[in-house]
């Protein structure tokens, strides 16, 4: 390429918007050079009710001009009819927050009181298990067609649904693991995600657990792919991927250089069979905290990731993953096709 990453990345950042009306008159279509680019629907929290409406977040997908998702759960759940009082902040704040605000007005006393304290946490455990129960309850009784409903919607626009996100826990019963994979693959998606570690302070791993979500994955027909922050290492899915054809990689680019200060693409090249999605976003190299920014401001070697899918004919999806400061006067469907327009510039 003639330009070097920082002038790519304002040309880039200076594309001109597409008014909305355009985008929605048409499917839009974020394949280039053979590589799907895609966004993890996380990219519009900002933008109203996006977290719990899935056809909002299909209208800020469209507009942005992504054809792909990772899509989080919660708007799916909602979509397939959760009761608005397991939906997500429901019953958070509101009294109870006024209530906090009360025990501290009245008497710093009272809130510090070793068994009142003790009362309260036994009582938002208590609260916590009967959320977890009737959360349990209602997605064990979800018919799989209403995800095969939502999947039509989202093809219909011309967006597909390659990963679902709605991470699996290791005390959840079998049942529930059958749930969170089977409505992956209604929906159409090739894998579900979670975080590799049980504990990424000190690097602790379930291999018990990550061996049921592999079975799990493959009973229906997909995978469990590992999430990792500036924790990783070159050598950190070597386990899971020993252990099972049901496993595989979701490597966030960022976060690996970040932490290693070392570029992505040789373990891209080592891992690339079993990379179920990456995710990209633009970060400063060598250690924690290191800067997010702006696509082509920071270091991380997104357009060589880019030209390296494309060369090798990588079929794995890149998720645009917005997490830098959205400038003022912005939002996330604006800066999130700004980051698309760059991945399009970089396998032009």
């Amino acid at each position: 390429m003639m330009l070097n990453r920082r002038d790519f990345g304002k040309l880039a950042l200076a594309a001109a918007a597409t008014p909305a009306s355009s985008l929605l008159a048409a499917k839009p279509n974020s394949v280039y050079g053979g590589v799907q680019i895609g966004v993890i629907s996380y990219s519009f929290r900002d933008m109203p009710d996006a977290h719990i409406d899935a056809e909002k977040m299909l209208k800020y997908i469209i507009e942005a001009g992504a054809s792909g998702v990772e899509l989080m759960a919660d708007a799916a759940e909602a979509w397939v009819g959760m009761p608005k009082e397991l939906l997500p902040g429901a019953g958070r704040g509101g009294a109870a927050g006024a209530s906090g605000r009360g025990a501290s007005g009245a008497s710093g006393a009272t809130a510090l009181d070793p068994a009142a304290q003790a009362e309260a946490r036994a009582a938002a455990q208590k609260a916590a298990a009967a959320r977890a129960e009737t959360l349990k309850n209602w997605r064990l009784s979800v018919s799989m067609d209403k995800y095969r409903a939502l999947r039509k919607l989202y093809n219909d626009a011309g967006v597909s649904i390659y990963c679902f996100k709605l991470e699996p826990q290791p005390a959840m019963s079998q049942e529930e693991l059958d749930y969170i994979f089977g409505a992956a693959a209604a929906l159409g998606a090739t894998h579900v995600t979670r975080e590799l570690y049980v504990n990424a302070r000190t690097l602790t791993m379930d291999m018990a657990f990550t061996q049921r979500l592999a079975d799990t994955a493959l009973k229906h027909g997909i995978r469990a792919a590992y999430h990792t922050h500036e924790e990783a290492t070159f050598k950190a899915w070597d386990a899971v991927l020993a252990q099972s054809k049901g496993n595989a990689v979701n490597m966030d680019c960022g976060h690996y250089f970040a932490g290693t200060g070392e570029s992505p693409v040789p373990l891209i090249e080592k891992l690339h069979d079993r990379i179920a999605s990456i995710h990209l976003k633009d970060r400063g190299k060598g250690g924690v905290p290191a800067p997010n920014l702006p696509w082509g401001q920071a270091d991380t070697p997104i357009i060589e990731i880019l030209q390296l899918m494309k060369k090798n004919k990588y079929t794995f999806p890149a998720s645009v993953e917005l997490e830098y400061q959205i400038p003022q006067g912005s939002d996330s469907v604006v800066e999130v096709k700004k980051c698309i327009e760059y991945a399009r510039k970089a396998l032009a």
